[in-house]
This record gives structure tokens, sequence and C-alpha cells, in this order.
């Protein structure tokens, strides 16, 4: 493990593929060249492969292929612009966010601009934990998240730089034999079965890329980054400054703290989300201290998978309770109520066309949908979806939630209930558990264990078994 002795700077893309984007300058700004900006507002359009600046009098600031603004004074000055928040999710929305640091505007020809954020790693996480979570949360789960969000992110840039020094090899299966099929992110297999087409199986997972721009994106696809208005309470920078420089590793590596919203009683391994590996501190763990009566072991079993998402097992990140919530999630995620168990219906000619947009196959009527393999938090792994036309085996669990939502599900963890109406069922119900992949920290209950007085240390060994504490810097 090469070892971060230093704190590094992080490069955030905030934005890419824009043609134009309006910015507004709080404190003066200078560039490359030291000539200086003053506050205001402001518009950067790319042209023929470089960035025009225009000033608050609709007067030329700048013309470069490569812009780049320094504020005068860190710790005052900002700049702020229009984001997309939760792309893809049930959550997406457009909010104006205000950002410390450099204010970096790259011009790609034929691709637009692309808007990042140059900003030391420890005052990032003071607003991705205030983003991730509520600035009103304790103390012990922020700097928990502290550590989390540090390893994470630090784990990325490591593998990075490793990737770099090696030659340049597929870091996933891919195996085509069907000019449809199509190849994307971190992890693609379609296979086509005898008799042809009748039966595919497509089988995809989507991680972090490497960013050819940036170190990490700001949204939920890397970790939330949602600029200095969050992080309202100083209990945020508190918990990053008791935390410095502390990660989680395993051996001599980095640990790659995945976490996600509600494992919904159980946490998930990390080959059920991503590649065929096992990562040892990413294994399922119950979110609780004792296991309840009354629910049987492995949920990779149907049955015991049933009884445990169609129950309400207890478990920390089982709450209904508004208090709880209000302190501990953004005001966004508190829309969605219904985290650890769910609820989601659709009529046959709903998923017909659902599957049609989302897969690029006509099944025609959908007969069943069955799980023929569970993680160990329930979550379906791979599904068979049969239509009368043709079938197809989905997989992994991100690839599952997006084919039967027009967003995504909350989670892979659901059973089915199909309304027969003979052969062919006129509604399917989904009965679900949990919100995101489920794999390593519970963000909901790592909350409720900080607020039963759980210490942060207590908290990240329950979730990452076998890991130990190193202080880089």
């Amino acid at each position: 493990m090469n070892v971060f002795t230093d704190e590094p700077t992080i490069a955030v893309g905030l934005l890419t593929g824009v043609k134009e984007v309006h910015f507004e300058l709080s404190g003066e700004f200078q560039t490359t060249t030291r000539q200086s900006l003053r506050p205001g507002q402001y518009q950067a359009v790319e042209e023929q492969g470089r960035v025009r600046v225009i000033g608050p009098a609709g007067e030329p600031a700048v013309d470069a292929p490569v812009v780049i603004l320094m504020p005068r004074e860190l710790s005052s000055s900002s700049f702020t612009l229009g984001v997309t928040i939760g792309i893809d999710f049930h959550w997406q929305r457009q909010q104006r966010q205000s950002f410390r640091g450099t204010l970096k505007l790259m011009a790609l020809h034929e691709r637009g601009l692309t808007v990042i954020n140059q900003i030391p790693l420890e005052s990032y996480l003071i607003s991705v934990i205030a983003s991730e979570m509520s600035a009103l949360c304790p103390l012990e789960l922020l700097k928990a998240h502290a550590v989390v969000s540090r390893s994470w992110l630090l784990a990325q840039l490591q593998k990075t730089e490793d990737r770099s020094h090696e030659s340049r090899t597929p870091n996933h299966e891919s195996r085509t034999t069907n000019h449809e099929s199509r190849i994307t992110h971190h992890g693609s297999r379609i296979v086509d079965h005898e008799p042809r087409p009748t039966i595919h199986e497509l089988i995809r997972w989507y991680d972090r890329e490497s960013h050819a721009d940036f170190d990490v994106c700001a949204d939920d696809h890397c970790q939330r980054y949602q600029g200095i208005g969050r992080a309202f309470s100083s209990t945020v920078f508190d918990a990053v400054e008791q935390t410095r420089g502390l990660v989680l590793v395993h051996g001599q590596d980095i640990c790659d703290t995945r976490f996600s919203k509600c494992c919904g009683g159980m946490s998930e391994n990390y080959r059920a989300a991503w590649q065929d590996v096992e990562v040892p501190y990413l294994v399922g763990v119950y979110d609780g201290p004792d296991w309840p009566a009354g629910y049987g072991l492995p949920l990779t079993e149907e049955a015991n998978a049933e009884r445990w998402i169609t129950g309400a097992p207890p478990a920390y990140c089982h709450t209904s309770d508004a208090t709880i919530i209000e302190e501990i999630l953004p005001d966004f995620d508190q829309e969605t109520r219904d985290f650890y168990r769910w609820q989601v219906c659709y009529a046959q000619d709903e998923l017909q066309a659902l599957l049609r947009q989302k897969l690029g196959f006509d099944l025609g009527s959908v007969i069943s949908l069955e799980a023929i393999e569970r993680g160990v938090s329930g979550r379906i792994v791979r599904l068979k979806i049969v239509g009368d036309k043709m079938s197809i085996v989905v997989g992994k669990e991100l690839e599952i939630r997006r084919a039967l939502s027009p967003s995504h599900l909350y989670s892979s963890a659901f059973i089915v209930r199909a309304e027969e109406a003979g052969r062919v069922p006129e509604r399917f119900r989904l009965i679900g558990a949990g919100w995101g992949h489920g794999v390593g920290l519970c963000q909901i209950g790592a909350a409720v264990m900080a607020r039963q007085g759980k210490s942060y240390r207590e908290i990240l060994t329950h979730y990452y078994r076998g890991s130990s504490w190193r202080i880089l810097y």
C-alpha cells in the first residue's frame, strides 16, 4: 500500500457535458495568470474546444481551453451554480449549491463543458458527511461516516494509481454473441442460450469508473457532495477534525468502505453487487445485536428470504420514529419513509412496456418473475423474467432494480406476488426490504446505533468485520 502521507487535494466533478453554465462568485477569484475576477454573476460557454467566460456586465472575462479560478481567501470565498442531484433516482432534482475551493472549467470538444471543484480532502469531507446524512446527526455517526467516506475515496484513488502502473487488462468479464448486446460500465455478461433467441442472460454490475478528468463525481454514483450549505452544524466540522487522516484498513490495504441507506435488517456480501470476488470486510451482517426469533438462515434460501422480507424483524435500521428520521436524514431523503419494507405494483401492460424500455427486448406477456439466486441479505442477484415470446435472466442487483422501475427499485431484496388470470397474470406485486445495495455500513442503522450511545468505533467494527485503524496523515 502506498501511504498518503499528506492530505491530498481532490478534484470533484460537478457537471459534465453541458454547453453553458451560469455561476456566481462570492469573494475575489483569480486565474493562473493572476487575472482577477470580482464577485458577481458569470456565464461560461463552450465554443470550439474553448471556455469563454462572460462577466457580470456582459463583457468577455476569460477565453481559454481550460479556465482555473482560485479564491484569494479560501475560508471566505465561494462559488455557486445549479446542479442535478440524485441523477436517475426517484429523488432527482435541481439545486443551487455553493462550494469552497478552486473552480475549474474544461472545454472538451464536442462534449461540452466539465465543471470541477478542486478542494483539500478534509474540507471535501465536511460537505460529504452533511450531504449523505443530516448535519443534525449525532457526533459519533458523523465521525463514523467521515472515516468511511475518507477510506472509500482514498481506496479508489489508490486503485487508480495502481492501475496506472499496470498494463491495461480487462477488469470485468465481457462476452457477446449477439450484435444487439450492450457493454456498459464495469461488468457485463450477455449470453444467448439454445434454442436461440428465446432466452438471454444479461449480467451487469456498475461500479465507480476511473474518471478521466476528475477523481470523483458529486452525486450518488460516487458519494454525495452538495456544497457548504449542508454543513450548518458545528458537529460536522468536529467529526472531520476529530478523525483527521483516519482510515479503515485490512492488512496493508485501505478498506473499500461501501455503504448504503438501509440494509433492510441484513447487510450484503460485496460479490452480490459487484464482481465475483470475496472482500473479507464486506460480508453480510445482521443489523442488530442478536438474531431475532422466528426467522431462519440463510436468506439465500427462498423460504427464509420470503419470511424475512414479508416480516418486520427488529433491527437498528427498522425505525419509523419521525423524530429520528428528521434528525438523521437530509430533507429530500425524508420523503422516502417506507425504506425498511415497501411494495410496488405493476399491471401486465405496465410491466411489459417497462421491460421493453429498460432491457431493449420484447418479452411479450410476462408469465413470471423468478429469483434464481439470492445473496445473504435476501437480495436477488439473478432474476429470471419469463415471457411468452422469450425469457431473460437479469443481474446483478442494480440492473434488476433498473429493469423493474422507471428510476430504480429501492433494492433487489423482494418477493413477487402475481395476481393470476389464467396463464398470464394481470398484476405483479413486489414486496421488498431495504434501500440500496446493502453492502457495508447501513446509514440509518448506524445513525440509530449512535443515538443509542454506540461510539463511532463500535459502529464501524459492527459493519466492517476484521478491519483495523490507521492514521495516514
